[in-house]
């Protein structure tokens, strides 16, 4: 076909019907996305009276901001708050650690044994010991009720090993033995050359850990009885459960208004996703594909 024609039938009847249905379509998938966010945002600021009598609205009559008072002033929320925060921070870097300090020697090929490390990395991707076992483990390491069993069981996820690793084979060999001639040990080549070469997919991998960590609610269900160290995550699942006007009652004895207080802790549990995202949508799109073809 030559260029005429194709410019021809791009502005083709069929053509813009096409366009026309294809922008009908991804506008009706937005408003699905955008407008239960909207209604989650609204009804935060809606009193309890108006959630009750108003099924749905995008703007409440009379905006309040009484829940989020309640929200920072109360020491069962602020301190999952803060415990989310820091178990977040502090996974997202070790598990980044492990992933990319795994990768780098799997990417060597005279590595001795390397071919059955990664037989059973790729082995864990169809099978799992599965909850029980890995309930056992975290037992017998000592790990219950302690911070790092929301952390090191998973702390490597082995897709985004793989992904690492062909990323790091595809980094150009000469700069890493010049960095050896220069007199750099291993580890040097890993700080100083690689690490630096590589900040697109580490932005890319540090939002993946970090948003699974941050979303997770399974974790601390399991292995935290301690609700001092409850996660903001196990507090939505409080409230937003049949018996949510008990759920905080037993850990704070003033009242609180509920059907808010749903509204308001999705709310928090959502932003800080929704604020550093953009941050690294610049390294998003080209982290995401980057190691995963071969040139």
């Amino acid at each position: 076909m030559s260029p005429q024609q194709s410019v021809k039938n791009y502005g083709s009847r069929g053509s813009r019907i096409f366009d026309v249905l294809n922008v009908i379509l991804l506008l009706g998938l937005t408003l699905i996305t955008v407008l239960p966010l909207l209604y989650v945002v609204a009804g935060s600021f809606a009193g309890e009276s108006e959630i009750a009598t108003r099924p749905f609205f995008l703007w409440p009559e009379k905006f309040v901001t009484s829940t989020y008072e309640y929200f920072f002033r109360t020491d069962t929320l602020m301190r999952a708050l803060v415990t989310t925060v820091c178990v977040t921070a502090v996974g997202t870097v070790v598990q980044v650690m492990l992933t990319f300090t795994m990768a780098y020697p799997l990417a060597k090929r005279y590595l001795p044994g390397r071919a059955l490390v990664l037989n059973l990395v790729i082995f864990t991707l169809v099978f799992s010991g599965g909850l029980i076992p890995t309930y056992l483990v975290v037992r017998d390491l000592g790990l219950l009720d302690t911070y790092w069993a929301l952390i090191l069981p998973l702390a490597v996820n082995p897709f985004y090993l793989i992904i690492v690793k062909s990323f790091f084979q595809e980094l150009p060999q000469a700069l890493e033995e010049a960095a050896r001639i220069d007199g750099c040990s291993e580890l040097g080549v890993f700080w100083r050359i690689v690490m630096p070469l590589s900040k697109p997919i580490i932005a890319t991998f540090s939002l993946f850990y970090a948003v699974a960590i941050w979303n997770d609610y399974m974790s601390p269900l399991l292995y935290i009885d301690d609700n001092s160290k409850w996660t903001l995550q196990v507090i939505v699942r409080q409230l937003t459960g049949a018996n949510a006007e008990n759920a905080l009652s037993t850990l704070d004895s003033v009242f609180f208004p509920v059907e808010g207080m749903k509204f308001a802790v999705v709310v928090i549990a959502t932003l800080p996703i929704l604020f550093f995202y953009p941050f690294l949508q610049k390294h998003f799109a080209k982290g995401v594909l980057i190691g995963s073809v071969k040139e």
